[in-house]
């Protein structure tokens, strides 16, 4: 029914006397045949040529129809009906140029659609359509260049916001610092809505959260239910740390705003911003519902997932936290040493929320992990030798089995070979030596080896107090 509403339509535009027809703007003539060449009726093809007939020295029309053609994706005839226009204009109709150029744009030849544009802009040399397009096909090529064809526009038409311009094609290269440079001097109050969208965006990408953030409730102002203004209010007020007023913009963004849609990104911020504002349990629920969206890849899938075990090891719940952890290590393509350490150090905190047999079996699950660890990263070898002396120290805090000490003495082995030590090195060496002196004195009443111990001590830390107390026992 609807097709042949374009038809009829169509058909009484085109059955109107010659004198009414002339007594029709060329817009309207354009829209009606449009609407047929839309509808992909029988006849549309007779249709076209019945009001090509009659314009056949009408450039504005004869391009209206080949843009038809364009956006109906039939190219073939939007060239034809192009160059018609060209003809009846002795080939100077600077918007013919434009959709040849348009249409060798959309086949990704942009050499010839740059030299399409830059004809239009000979005939048309005010129009900014043909400066905007050149500079957006030949961004591909060389971002600046492009925007020093938009500076010829500027001696052309003053009162066009060039900067804004540029500060967009600067935006879509990903050149975000040019960007933010061009879009500061525009004048905001001129902006579309667009560039007024992309220069909080690449302020916001630069961590600039201060500025996007300002430019972004600028864009509030006129729109209030704008889902991308409130998003970047909201996300740099969270990045900001002003979590309260963080989630009055998440509010409007999923309560109040137009046509939002939402992605694990989104959710994910709500939870920050929830977790800032100590709303922990709301914060893990959010998180969880992130992990309920559509992901492009695994890894950013697998950093949700180690989020909301961070969110829940960070409330002492460690059963969870680890559960997802777990699943973080499954899903990550490419978890590191630092990643795989992660899921002892979880049992490691959950046995100081235990007693008894189930303390017990947390820190025989860390220990297992952590020697795990050493032996799939070399590089690891000393975190993780560490960690076991810390891990078998809890076992045996009173030193009577000595758990910890081949592991505090196999750390003092791997550090001797080294020349130089950073002060993580020696903090770890002097809880070794520590441990060692304090064995030999209380439980294995050895005071030369203490004192041989503390010796040691002493020479990566010369103030060492209780080192210096044990060389003054007789």
């Amino acid at each position: 029914m609807k097709q042949m509403k374009y038809v009829l339509a169509g058909a009484l535009m085109l059955g109107l006397s010659v004198p009414a027809m002339a007594q029709q703007d060329n817009k309207a003539v354009v829209e009606s045949i449009a609407k047929v060449i839309k509808s992909n009726a029988a006849d549309a093809d007779a249709q076209v040529k019945d009001v090509y007939k009659k314009n056949k020295k009408n450039p504005e029309v004869l391009v209206g129809i080949a843009r038809a053609y364009f956006e109906a994706k039939d190219t073939a005839r939007a060239r034809v009906y192009a160059d018609f226009a060209n003809k009846a204009a002795k080939y100077k109709c600077a918007q013919a140029y434009v959709l040849l150029g348009d249409i060798s744009a959309m086949g990704e030849d942009g050499g010839t659609a740059a030299q399409q544009y830059q004809q239009a802009i000979s005939f048309d040399p005010k129009n900014p359509e043909p400066y905007y397009k050149y500079a957006n096909v030949y961004r591909k090529v060389s971002p600046t260049v492009a925007v020093m064809k938009l500076e010829e526009l500027r001696k052309q038409r003053p009162d066009v916001a060039v900067d804004a311009l540029a500060g967009r094609i600067y935006y879509m290269s990903n050149e975000f610092d040019k960007a933010i440079t061009a879009y500061k001097k525009a004048d905001i109050s001129k902006m579309e809505e667009r560039d007024i969208t992309e220069y909080a965006m690449a302020l916001y990408f630069k961590q600039k959260n201060a500025e996007s953030l300002e430019v972004a409730q600028y864009g509030l102002k006129k729109k209030p239910r704008d889902a991308a203004f409130n998003r970047l209010a909201f996300f740099n007020s969270t990045d900001l740390k002003n979590y309260d007023q963080a989630l009055l913009y998440a509010d409007a963004l999923f309560n109040k705003s137009d046509s939002a849609k939402f992605s694990y990104f989104d959710y994910t911020y709500y939870g920050n911003a929830l977790n800032g504002a100590k709303k922990y349990d709301e914060a893990i629920d959010m998180f969880k519902k992130a992990l309920d969206q559509e992901f492009d890849s695994k890894d950013k899938k697998a950093g949700v997932i180690k989020t909301l075990s961070d969110a829940l090891a960070s409330q002492d719940k460690y059963d969870e936290a680890i559960k997802y952890y777990e699943e973080y290590l499954a899903t990550y393509s490419t978890p590191t040493a630092t990643d795989y350490a992660g899921l002892p150090q979880l049992y490691f905190y959950k046995s100081n929320n235990e007693t008894g047999d189930a303390q017990k079996a947390s820190l025989k699950k860390a220990d297992e992990l952590y020697a795990q660890l050493g032996e799939k990263y070399a590089d690891a070898a000393e975190y993780a030798t560490f960690w076991r002396a810390r891990v078998n120290n809890a076992m045996d805090d009173e030193q009577k089995e000595a758990l910890a000490k081949p592991y505090y003495e196999k750390l003092i082995e791997l550090y001797s070979s080294r020349t130089e030590l950073n002060n993580s090195d020696k903090s770890r060496l002097k809880e070794s030596y520590l441990y060692l002196i304090s064995y030999y004195a209380r439980v294995a009443n050895d005071m030369a080896k203490a004192k041989e111990c503390a010796t040691k001590l002493l020479e990566i830390d010369p103030e060492n107090a209780v080192a210096k107390q044990v060389m003054e026992i007789k």
